[in-house]
């Protein structure tokens, strides 16, 4: 086993479009990045690890680029774009100061100003290659032609360039994790928003921050090429289940394949991915096929109770909606979830001397435990779940305790599982005289149940198999955001995120091997047109 090595800090993955292979002069030192920002540093590193351990399959590309946001320093990786047969995008920037040197200006998205930086010297690229001949697209065994048929070499470019950028990515995780962002914590969320801001614009993103109690959200939009087309709508968020200060006694560290620490997989991974799919497509000089918005909320870790309100306002009209969560273990899909509520049963009772006049007083963390024993009871539905995630109350031994509560996470198969429990534990009531019970629900996720057809998923496959990936989905155990757009009937995938495990413990981690098949796989599924998902979808 070898050490585990702490992972340096760099930038956001920024892919500047539109680079020539010539020649060009070296790139400017990175500036500070504010105080709450990962450090960031210029690419160069990067991009030599990247180009060392990819040189057999990508050896055309070039690497560097700094690049300044208000906030924070960022980076762009800017690359050769490969021969391919389809039609690049023209980038938005200034003409260079003579034929075969790479141009240099800014390019304005939002309120982020990107400089396109020289790139640095680089050895003769080799002769460009002749497009492959367009070969007619033949049906799968469901009678539907390949998925990238109108952009003939896509594939094999998506799948070059995100070998090139996988080291990126992978430290553009290892930044974000290094940003503590635990539920609740308005500082530290708004911080990691800033950043996350700083580095999705670089991608050619507007972006919006959404002021919520506990933490800013972010409402993200990518023009597509037909914005005649209803929005493809991607979900995440930023917050995570640790508290601030685990960084002290867990850093993020990588180690036998794999990059472990607190929220690496749930979902910074998630986001760094997406940063990088949306750089490899500005990288080939391309857009999404339609426009695209990231819905990033601050708390979803407990329920997205005010984030919900956001994930709502974007479903209306949306084609299809993707999930950045992390996968299964196995890499497959997540095509249904249960439903979640969290629930807060808070028992009253009265203070009394526990020694002289205990029969005075009536104890609230007595009555509590006998609650949950019943609610125990109350909730062996078939397909329910209970967990008692959190129990307090009292003050003193010497004191009959006046207050109790516990926080109680349940989980549901089906709707009416959910509507019986939670009208069970609406009915609830105190066991002993002299005692209240109150029942809250804090916040709760519909059931999205597992459809027999999903043609979402099967588009979804085909676009694997093109990338060379074998891909499927299963329905999960755990709730998000994707509950809501899947219990709707909308076409609805989650586990888009970093393949890994140990989510919500101290073995989180993602597998390094396994970001380049995801970053193509997003990459792809950004790029090439949808099929008919449902009757009144476009496109």
């Amino acid at each position: 086993m070898t050490a585990a090595t702490p992972v340096p800090t760099t930038a956001p993955v920024a892919v500047a479009a539109g680079a020539t292979t010539a020649p060009a002069a070296p790139t400017p030192a990175a500036t500070t990045g504010s105080a709450a920002a990962s450090t960031a540093t210029t690419i160069t590193a990067i991009a030599s690890a990247a180009t060392t351990s990819t040189a057999t399959t990508s050896t055309d590309s070039t690497t560097t680029v700094t690049t300044t946001t208000a906030g924070a320093t960022t980076a762009a990786v800017t690359a050769t774009a490969a021969t391919t047969a389809f039609t690049p995008v023209e980038p938005t920037r200034t003409a260079g100061a003579a034929t075969g040197t790479a141009a240099s200006g800014t390019v304005r998205t939002g309120t982020a100003r990107t400089t396109l930086a020289p790139a640095a010297p680089t050895p003769a690229a080799a002769p460009p290659t002749a497009a492959a001949p367009h070969t007619p697209a033949v049906p799968d065994s469901e009678g539907q032609t390949g998925p990238t048929a109108a952009l003939p070499g896509l594939p094999q470019a998506l799948s070059t360039r995100a070998r090139t950028l996988a080291g990126a990515v992978r430290r553009r995780c290892a930044d974000l994790a290094r940003i503590e962002s635990p539920s609740g914590d308005a500082p530290r969320l708004d911080a990691l928003a800033e950043e996350l801001a700083a580095g999705f614009r670089a991608t050619g993103a507007t972006v919006q921050r959404e002021p919520g109690p506990a933490g800013d959200h972010l409402v993200l939009e990518w023009e597509g090429r037909d914005e005649s087309l209803p929005h493809l709508l991607v979900v995440g968020h930023h917050d995570t289940v640790w508290p601030a200060g685990i960084l002290t006694d867990w850093p993020v560290t990588e180690q036998d394949g794999t990059l472990s620490g607190p929220g690496v997989v749930d979902m910074k991974g998630g986001l760094a991915i997406l940063e990088g799919a949306f750089a490899l497509l500005a990288d080939l000089g391309q857009r999404p096929h339609r426009t695209v918005r990231l819905v990033v909320v601050s708390d979803e870790e407990v329920g997205s109770p005010d984030g919900r309100r956001l994930v709502e306002r974007q479903l209306r009209d949306a084609a299809a909606v993707l999930g950045l969560e992390p996968p299964h273990p196995d890499g497959r899909l997540k095509t249904a979830r249960r439903g979640s509520t969290r629930v807060r049963l808070t028992v009253t009772g009265r203070e009394a001397h526990a020694g002289n006049d205990a029969a005075d007083g009536v104890s609230a963390v007595d009555e509590l435990v006998d609650q949950l024993v019943a609610v125990r009871s109350l909730t062996s539905l078939p397909g329910t779940e209970l967990n008692a995630g959190r129990i307090s109350g009292g003050s003193r031994a010497n004191v009959v305790a006046g207050r109790a509560e516990a926080e109680l996470g349940l989980r549901f198969s089906t709707t009416e599982a959910q509507r019986r429990t939670l009208d069970n534990l609406a009915r609830l009531t105190a066991l002993r005289p002299g005692a209240r019970v109150r029942t809250e629900v804090l916040s709760s996720r519909p059931a999205w149940p597992e459809r027999s057809a999903n043609p979402l998923l099967r588009h979804v496959r085909s676009l694997a198999a093109v990338l060379g990936q074998q891909l499927d989905g299963a329905p999960a155990g755990g709730a998000g955001d994707t509950n809501l757009p899947g219990s709707r009937g909308l076409p609805t995938l989650d586990g888009f995120g970093a393949v890994g495990g140990g989510a919500h413990a101290r073995h989180e981690h993602i597998r390094i091997d396994q970001l380049a098949p995801r970053i193509a796989l997003l990459a792809a599924l950004l790029a090439v047109p949808l099929p008919r998902l449902r009757d009144r979808s476009e496109g």
